[in-house]
């Protein structure tokens, strides 16, 4: 076995060197920043991808990416200029100066998802179904997209094996959570409309935990919080297997409240959440991310 030594550049796959990279570009983008600031236009990037929207000509827009090509010599830029263009998983095109984004499918991406016969629990199918339409929902800006958007997600459950009674009981579950089911039926686009903003601005669980963490960084730290431990509550982890867990759940319950928290028992207020875990992948048995601890802290000698 051998291990290289990078000595230029880094891995894109170290958490360690995006953050590093996103230092790095930060200051370097203070110049874009500002002009767009000062146009009323917008920017944004994710990574190393830039989206910009300007109202000049092409031309006088080149002239400042033509300086910025030459900040730093690390630094290449491809620009696409256009009134519609890709960014990351979105189509931006411009429509008599209004902005409509729908999503993007890489030409050579194959729409496969988890299979359905997957070893998996059954929520985690159920959720792959409510994320694509929710994805959908919060890209897409025209009702008659999501439905182009809706259709696929349709095709490729059912290339991957998801029955069409789970795929209809999924679909109409999205719409009645968001109070959306006259979208379903009729493609209203005000109702769509309403659920397009709604979804858009509705920040994730992880954008959550960030703005409790920004209001106050030092004093309530995500690190140093104290975890609410119930003790009426256990939290038993089993090995998840499709062909033996049918109905392990009802007859652990039974077993449970037969054995142990029967009438009188001290278990009886002891409730039991079972929680799965998925068998191990061939990737955990065959690759080995992390190079020996021996290796790590071998000393190179000094020439």
């Amino acid at each position: 076995n051998k291990y290289y030594k990078q000595i230029r550049g880094g891995a894109m796959g170290s958490a360690f060197t995006q953050v590093l990279a996103n230092i790095y570009l930060m200051e370097w983008e203070q110049d874009l920043i500002e002009h767009q600031i000062q146009h009323y236009e917008v920017y944004g990037r994710y990574i190393d991808d830039i989206l910009m929207t300007t109202n000049k000509s092409i031309d006088e827009i080149n002239i400042e990416l033509e300086k910025a090509k030459h900040k730093d010599i690390n630094i290449k830029i491809e620009p696409t200029i256009c009134e519609s263009v890709h960014y990351l998983d979105v189509i931006i095109t411009n429509e008599n100066g209004q902005l409509r984004t729908s999503m993007f499918h890489k030409p050579t991406a194959e729409p496969y998802i988890l299979p359905y016969k997957s070893d998996h629990p059954r929520h985690i199918h159920r959720n792959i179904v409510y994320a694509a339409l929710l994805r959908a929902a919060r890209i897409c800006s025209h009702v008659n997209d999501f439905n182009s958007e809706c259709v696929r997600i349709d095709l490729s459950l059912l290339l991957n094996g998801y029955p069409p009674h789970f795929i209809t009981q999924q679909v109409n579950r999205f719409f009645y959570l968001n109070n959306a089911v006259p979208v379903l039926k009729q493609f209203n686009e005000y109702v769509y409309s309403h659920l397009h903003h709604k979804l858009l601005y509705q920040p994730t669980l992880r954008e959550k935990k960030l703005q409790t963490m920004m209001e106050d960084p030092v004093k309530t730290p995500l690190v140093l919080q104290s975890k609410i431990w119930n003790k009426e509550i256990m939290y038993p982890r089993y090995l998840f297997d499709t062909s033996l867990t049918i109905n392990f759940r009802q007859e652990f319950t039974n077993w449970w409240k037969t054995y142990y928290a029967f009438s009188g028992s001290p278990l009886e207020q002891i409730k039991v959440r079972l929680i799965p875990i998925t068998g191990r992948t061939l990737e955990t048995f065959f690759i080995h991310k992390k190079p020996s601890r021996a290796m790590l802290t071998k000393m190179e000698p000094r020439s």
